[in-house]
């Protein structure tokens, strides 16, 4: 919901629109990547860096991303996760390093045809935040390149690439959202949804073969109806029973959509659906937030260095920043779940103010393996539309 739901909804329109912009923007390089390997006397450069330890130093590295003084950021909308403020924090600590933020409301799908299209241009995206199923395929395809940040072996191994391709940042549980001035009783379940009370309410923010978000709500409802991480067709399958009957509307929710009571429930993560409820006092839209017993999914977005990223040294100070406690912190004021919470919260440096005001979840959440992961965005990719058809 809201522009950012479009950042990870995609929905048929907009993602049509920017793949076809980015691959027509494909053209001849305007440049070499800076320092993508050692130079002739063997220093590590800026692209070649799989640590700070390669910079001498956070020190090292902050001058050589000023140095280049640009970093490329793309699909980061400022309503997602508090990326507004994470984006201006880099910004004033880092002020001679220009971040320019390109199309916030694309997918991750989108971020992946940026790499491949925009391949050794000087406007290609830098740093990638991406659903995680994009970010293990991404890292098949060799599209990004190997970096540990400092705090790495603090990231769960079940959280990262063993190579440094990618790893989990932030993240949160699918719930639904819902307008109680417009909704007598709101859904608190996936069986709910079915209810004929619900006709022509009930919306995910994207198209789910595109966006991460509209992926988990789908993946989500396989486990509330007798899926398995391995099986997400029994959700494919609850969706389409909910498009037959006329409660699930294929429209991308957005504030406007949400204040004109056009997509009064919508199925979205719990860090946004509970920063919406915040955003939508005082509009006359009162949204409460509710995490379903019977699908309890939850995920983590991944970060990742586009290999040939053209400002090296800044997308590996940016990654330095996101995994600080200052920028773990931030993901908590957004109301996202950190992946390094559980160790500060141990060690005393979390926001405990903004612990909470999290969404409440019974239960610790299960992962899918990637296998699983590539199972279902294939099985997605080749039912969806029909199911919805």
């Amino acid at each position: 919901m809201l522009s950012s739901s479009a950042r990870r909804g995609a929905a048929v329109l907009l993602g049509a629109a920017v793949l076809t912009t980015l691959s027509a923007c494909g053209a001849a390089p305007d440049q070499q990547p800076a320092g993508a390997t050692g130079d002739a006397k063997g220093k590590v450069q800026p692209g070649a860096a799989t640590s700070v330890a390669d910079f001498a130093g956070l020190e090292g590295l902050v001058a050589a991303a000023e140095k280049e003084g640009q970093l490329n950021v793309i699909a980061l909308p400022a309503d997602w996760a508090n990326y507004g403020e994470m984006l201006k924090a880099f910004q004033a600590k880092y002020p001679k390093i220009k971040v320019s933020s390109e199309n916030p409301d694309a997918s991750s799908a989108d971020e992946i045809a940026a790499v491949k299209s925009r391949k050794g241009q000087k406007r290609a995206p830098d740093v990638l935040d991406l659903g995680i199923a994009f970010a293990r395929s991404g890292a098949t395809e060799n599209l990004f390149a190997p970096y540990k940040v400092t705090a790495w072996d603090k990231i769960p191994g079940s959280q990262k690439d063993a190579d440094g391709r990618w790893y989990n940042d932030y993240g949160g549980y699918v719930s639904i959202g819902c307008d109680a001035a417009k909704i007598p009783t709101c859904p608190q379940t996936f069986a709910d949804l079915l209810k004929p009370e619900y006709k022509g309410k009930v919306a995910l923010n994207g198209n789910p073969t595109k966006s991460g978000s509209a992926f988990g709500g789908v993946y989500a409802a396989a486990l509330a109806n007798k899926g398995s991480f391995g099986d997400i067709q029994p959700g494919i399958d609850f969706f389409g029973q909910l498009r037959k009957s006329g409660n699930f509307i294929p429209v991308e929710s957005t504030p406007a959509t949400v204040e004109k009571g056009e997509t009064p429930i919508s199925i979205d993560w719990d860090y946004l659906n509970a920063g919406y409820a915040e955003q939508f006092k005082g509009k006359g839209v009162d949204w409460k937030v509710a995490v379903p017993a019977d699908g309890v999914y939850a995920q983590y977005y991944s970060q990742a260095i586009n290999k040939d990223a053209p400002n090296p040294a800044a997308a590996r100070l940016w990654m330095e920043f996101l995994y600080s406690t200052e920028g773990q912190n931030l993901w908590l004021k957004g109301h996202a779940r950190p992946v390094l919470l559980p160790v500060m919260t141990q060690d005393g440096t979390v926001d405990k103010d903004a612990v909470t005001k999290l969404p409440q979840v019974q239960g610790t959440p299960n992962f899918p393996a990637s296998t699983e992961l590539d199972k279902a965005k294939a099985t997605l990719a080749e039912k969806w539309d029909k199911a919805l058809s």
